[in-house]
């Protein structure tokens, strides 16, 4: 049977149980799409159709792809808005599928900017449909792309929407992922290393969601009674209520990191930027690195050890050499539990202030006791929502909270918070914002009213951009760029009522929790929430090590 690309594309991702297509017009593949029934989500702009399939695709651990489209071509501006979206889908390791009208044949080097060389530059590959019977061929290297290997976004250039082809002649038949086993010499080494070790530390990344391996990584680090550090992509896939998780980040944190002689790392790329840790005197500590991608051994840091393989099976060989075996060393939960006490104390402290403007702690306390973050959702904005939360928020679940930072994108929040509520809808979802970030997503939140999504947003208003300016860093700090109108000229909560969302403005710090159930009752009648907490300034959070 003769179809079109564009229908040939749809079908295939019918056959991948693609539930729905994030977008912004005009994609020339979108009106095939939903002649074939499927879904359309129609964000406000090009990013964030992008950002709500990536997010979706991290929530789901890559067991599920978020997909998307966005205009390109000759004209490539929704290309170019895009470009931002999936930079931070590859800088994070997110497996989500972007299709992109590419320049069609005979067009190129008509303008200065090359569409395919900057989606190639942000992609783990970028696949160009130079003929229309290679569809099923280069939907199928896109799929096992997005299951195989390192996670990372794959962009298809899609230069004739309307070419034809005979679907018969190549079927499509849906690739599974493919991991590789580790070395059983390595994982021997790696035991031997940790058993020698008198003050090791389990440093936890990313990639043991990825791998589905939670569940193995508790069984191990009980085995081997490791203090636990997470990432903060990997924060929640470790219980951080089980005694022995010093967390994510702080002086506590920090403590563990450099008193380790031994940092025995599983998922993570040990790539230290911004918002993650260094490995503080690391010529004189042991790293050993399990991971999925030789790119990350011996990066940054010598790595005395390297165990490559599939998350999931290199914890499985791991347990299995411990064999429920008693670890050699005393227990650490009692060191676990005074340390993380002694580093937290400034923190539990201000989530019981009754101070106004509110203290943003006293909120982070209240949302932790208003949800139930056994069937729960947060993520955190840009700025210092993302440094307090991540220190202060105890997550039991994984992906109960995003994490994310390796490219610091604001406004990354709204579609992270709308990805997890099409995730899992039973679940509450709250974006933690703050005022930068909250002009980055407004024009967006029309698209929650018109899905009838329950999400709920807490805009920490602290009266100016969160962490740029005189207020939080002394005189003479970035003096020019922190000055902006406050809540007494501008009532957020009054416009964003008009988009139809259920609003309220609280200054009182016993009516946090009360305004939180009000927010989540409105959810679960499908109406998104929004709390404007008048906040102080107070831009103090954890450390990160090194």
């Amino acid at each position: 049977m003769t179809i079109d690309v564009a229908t040939g594309i749809a079908r295939i991702l019918i056959t991948e149980n693609t539930e729905w297509i994030s977008t912004f017009p005009v994609s020339k593949v979108n009106n095939a799409f939903g002649k074939e029934g499927l879904k359309l989500l129609m964000m406000r702009d090009d990013r964030y159709a992008v950002a709500v399939a990536d997010a979706y695709s991290r929530i789901n651990n890559g067991n599920k792809i978020g997909v998307c489209t966005f205009s390109g071509g000759v004209n490539g501006a929704g290309a170019q808005v895009a470009y931002s979206g999936i930079a931070q889908a590859f800088e994070d390791g997110s497996p989500v599928l972007c299709i992109v009208d590419a320049v069609p044949a005979g067009g190129g080097e008509t303008t200065r900017w090359d569409q395919d060389a900057a989606m190639a530059g942000v992609a783990k590959w970028y696949g160009y449909i130079d003929k229309p019977e290679r569809t099923p061929e280069f939907m199928r290297r896109a799929f096992t792309m997005l299951r195989s290997g390192r996670p990372g976004p794959v962009v298809l250039g899609i230069p004739n929407a309307a070419a034809t082809y005979d679907e018969t002649i190549d079927p499509y038949n849906s690739p599974k992922g493919w991991n590789s086993l580790p070395d059983p010499d390595d994982v021997d080494e790696a035991i031997a290393a940790l058993n020698a070790a008198k003050s090791p530390v389990l440093f936890v990344g990313e990639g043991v969601l990825y791998a589905n391996a939670t569940d193995e990584l508790r069984s191990f680090a009980e085995q081997a009674n490791l203090p636990v550090v997470t990432t903060l992509k990997a924060k929640g896939a470790f219980p951080e209520n089980h005694p022995l998780s010093v967390g994510t980040r702080g002086d506590h944190v920090v403590k563990f990191m450099e008193d380790a002689d031994l940092i025995f790392a599983i998922g993570a790329s040990i790539s230290p930027g911004r918002f993650g840790h260094g490995i503080p005197d690391a010529t004189n500590k042991k790293i050993i690195q399990c991971n999925i991608d030789s790119y990350d051994i011996n990066r940054l840091y010598e790595t005395s050890h390297a165990i490559l393989g599939d998350g999931r099976a290199i914890l499985q060989s791991l347990n299995a050499k411990l064999d429920g075996g008693s670890s050699r060393r005393a227990d650490v939960t009692a060191s676990v539990k005074s340390t993380k006490d002694e580093g937290m104390a400034q923190y539990w402290e201000k989530m019981d202030s009754d101070e106004k403007p509110i203290n943003p702690y006293r909120v982070y306390g209240d949302l932790m006791k208003a949800l139930d973050r056994n069937n729960s959702f947060v993520t955190h904005e840009s700025g210092n929502t993302r440094d307090q939360l991540s220190t202060a928020f105890e997550t039991l679940i994984p992906r109960g909270f995003l994490g994310w930072g390796n490219v610091s994108s604001l406004g990354y929040s709204f579609p992270a918070a709308t990805a997890a509520k099409l995730a899992y809808p039973d679940r509450q979802s709250v974006a933690v914002i703050g005022d930068a970030a909250l002009s980055y997503m407004l024009g967006n939140m029309e698209v929650l009213k018109r899905y009838s999504l329950g999400v709920t947003f807490i805009h920490i208003n602290n009266g100016g951009f969160a962490g740029y300016g005189p207020g939080f860093w002394g005189e003479g700090h970035d003096p020019f760029t922190f000055d902006v109108l406050g809540h007494e000229d501008i009532n957020m909560t009054d416009a964003i009522s008009n988009i139809g969302w259920n609003t309220e403005r609280v200054t009182e710090p016993a009516e946090v929790i009360p305004a939180m159930e009000r927010a989540f009752a409105a959810n679960n009648n499908n109406q998104p929430a929004y709390i404007e907490i008048i906040a102080s300034q107070y831009p103090i959070y954890g450390n990160w090590a090194g």
